[in-house]
């Protein structure tokens, strides 16, 4: 299956470059496949593969080691882990993912007064050496990344640069590391066939093939493309709804592989209070307007079985 003409490689640097030429061709890929690559970013290389190492070292304990930070001890915030079988990402089908995960809040102080807010927590930890100040220094360096990407998302609607920076300075973010064993059978799935529910998802590849994206307006299924050092970005439900149906989230999934492949994705969402309605110049609003905490946690009540 061939990539390339659907879902373009857009080069960072030209943000600075060529701006004007940037914001089109992120503005195009947002309104046609709702992915694009995104080469030369600011994520910087020898984290990710410290990130990468200290994934591998997480998902290689006993699995009584990993349930000790299980994320139905989270209290409903979307921090820990997540064991294979313990999520449907295909809400129609049922079919539970052949994954495992572990999930990443925004870091707040247990006496931080915004602990009363929807999605506040204290994170979960495994007791792993250096694991909490590599996944803090990756989450924080992907944060700063897809805030700037909204700058480019801003001006290609005719908004000022800095629209979206006050919706992101304490976002309901999720860094997640995603592990999927190899698996023979065709019969299986890694992750089910889904939209992402955020703003923007930012993931970084193993360079494992499996992430497939649904080609507009047809039942085909494309090969996601990998570029060595590169970021697959894809618009999520939440940035459609906000751009009024301007931008499209578009449904994808990862087919079981035939070896261990592994991921890092951070899941923008915006701020817990961030009123989700029809941006300025966007139209006639589709939806009513709703706070991105009730939308986030009426996606992921859907996604998660539930403890027995």
């Amino acid at each position: 299956m061939s990539s390339e003409a659907d879902i373009p490689v857009l080069d960072w640097r030209r943000f600075e470059s060529d701006r004007a030429g940037f914001v089109a061709d992120l503005g195009a890929a947002a309104r046609d496949t709702g992915f694009f690559v995104l080469a030369h970013h600011d994520i910087p290389v020898d984290l990710v593969s410290q990130t990468f190492a200290a994934g591998d070292e997480f998902f290689d304990l006993p699995l009584e080691r990993k349930e000790q930070v299980a994320i139905h001890l989270s209290g409903g915030t979307n921090r820990g882990y997540a064991g294979q079988g313990s999520e449907a990402l295909d809400e129609a089908s049922g079919v539970k993912d052949r994954k495992e995960a572990f999930n990443v809040g925004l870091e707040l102080a247990a006496d931080d007064p915004r602990m009363g807010e929807p999605f506040r927590a204290t994170n979960l930890w495994p007791e792993l050496p250096g694991f909490r100040d590599t996944m803090l220094a990756y989450y924080y360096a992907a944060l700063a990344q897809g805030i700037a990407l909204h700058q480019a998302v801003a001006l290609d609607l005719g908004l000022d640069e800095a629209y979206f920076e006050s919706s992101f300075d304490a976002p309901m973010a999720t860094l997640r590391l995603l592990h999927y064993p190899a698996c023979d059978s065709a019969a299986s799935i890694g992750a089910g066939a889904h939209t992402d529910y955020g703003s923007l998802t930012l993931l970084m590849s193993d360079g494992v093939g499996g992430l497939q994206v649904r080609r507009r307006g047809s039942d085909d299924w494309i090969d996601a493309p990998h570029v060595p050092g590169a970021l697959i970005i894809n618009i999520g439900d939440c940035l459609m709804r906000w751009t009024n149906d301007i931008y499209v989230s578009t449904p994808h999934r990862v087919v079981a592989p035939p070896r261990r492949r592994r991921s890092i994705a951070f899941f923008l969402d915006p701020n817990p209070d961030v009123e989700v309605a029809a941006l300025p110049g966007t139209g006639e609003a589709r939806y009513p307007a709703v706070t991105a905490s009730d939308y986030l946690a009426s996606r992921l009540a859907a996604t998660y079985e539930k403890p027995s």
